[in-house]
């Protein structure tokens, strides 16, 4: 019998309780830091709750506002779903080649380029930022000196109209995330059997041919959750263009073009003090989270079935 066993015996203590109280941190943490939180934003969106006191009960007035007369909300929806697409999805188009590149042990120094394509994700957001923004800058930037003195075209004003200003956030979305989503599909390729390949060979299988029936195939729960994680990230983007279009004053930069749902979350809740309209805006991306990961969901199932 252990001593802390005896000394449970000394005071009586039950037994059967013992693993309770030892779990019951983690819970109380979770209850004050994670589940009150939750539920106190939907309780915040109920109301016209401000940073500077509370204007009494709307019910779901918040909710309709969105829907309705509200001029920003709809933009930032259409340039966040863009961006999803441009930005956090088209990354999984690179990400499965590269890492079926990289894990031929026939390439030379793979192992240095993996680390050279996931430094990207490593690297501070505001200071990769702050380096795209002094390239893509219209007046100054690298880009449209090349533009202009090497291709002999005009160059863009990137940053300065709603078009370029997707674009620049989508390259660095490109850049930074790539090498990420390569290494989660490196490792899921590692688990694949290379007796797999060996008899596909052996049947006549081609490079492709084995790619598209073996690796494809057995990568789809990787698929599913690399998917699921770029979702999640592109509907919650807020750090990349709020650095890179000045802030909260801006208001996602000329015509809006790089305000998203957690970029116009922020100015409501934080800038403007309407933290009731803020909280509304975080449940309805909640939700539009929970459907399309559902809908992720049920697309893997069905081609896993096939």
């Amino acid at each position: 019998m252990t001593a802390i066993t005896r000394m449970w015996d000394k005071i009586g203590f039950n037994q059967k309780l013992a693993p309770y109280v030892f779990v019951s941190p983690f819970f109380i943490l979770f209850l004050i830091f994670g589940l009150y939180p939750i539920g106190y934003s939907f309780f915040m969106s109920l109301f016209d709750m401000r940073l500077v006191g509370n204007r009494g009960f709307v019910g779901l007035a918040n909710y309709t506002r969105l829907f309705t007369v509200d001029e920003f909300f709809g933009t930032a929806v259409i340039n966040t779903v863009i961006l999803l697409f441009t930005g956090s999805l088209l990354q999984h188009v690179f990400a499965i080649p590269m890492a079926i590149i990289v894990n031929s042990p026939r390439v030379i120094g793979r192992h240095t380029f993996k680390a050279l394509f996931f430094a990207p994700f490593i690297t501070s957001t505001v200071a990769t930022v702050i380096i795209f923004g002094m390239v893509f800058d219209h007046n100054f930037g690298l880009l449209n000196w090349i533009i202009e003195n090497v291709l002999g075209m005009e160059g863009i004003r990137w940053t300065a109209r709603s078009g370029p200003i997707k674009a620049t956030i989508s390259i660095l979305l490109n850049w930074r995330f790539i090498g990420f989503n390569m290494v989660i599909y490196l490792a899921g390729l590692q688990g694949i059997p290379r007796e797999l390949y060996e008899a596909a060979a052996i049947d006549g299988a081609g490079t492709v041919q084995q790619h598209r029936m073996i690796t494809l195939p057995l990568l789809i729960p990787i698929i599913f959750f690399g998917v699921s994680l770029s979702l999640i990230g592109g509907f919650q983007l807020f750090d990349e263009p709020f650095v890179l279009l000045g802030g909260y004053d801006t208001v996602g930069g000329p015509g809006q073009g790089g305000l998203t749902i957690a970029y116009y979350l922020m100015i409501l809740g934080f800038k403007n003090g309407r933290l009731g309209r803020g909280a509304a805006i975080a449940w309805v991306l909640f939700f539009i989270i929970l459907i399309v990961t559902t809908v992720n969901r049920l697309i893997t199932n069905r081609l896993q079935k096939k």
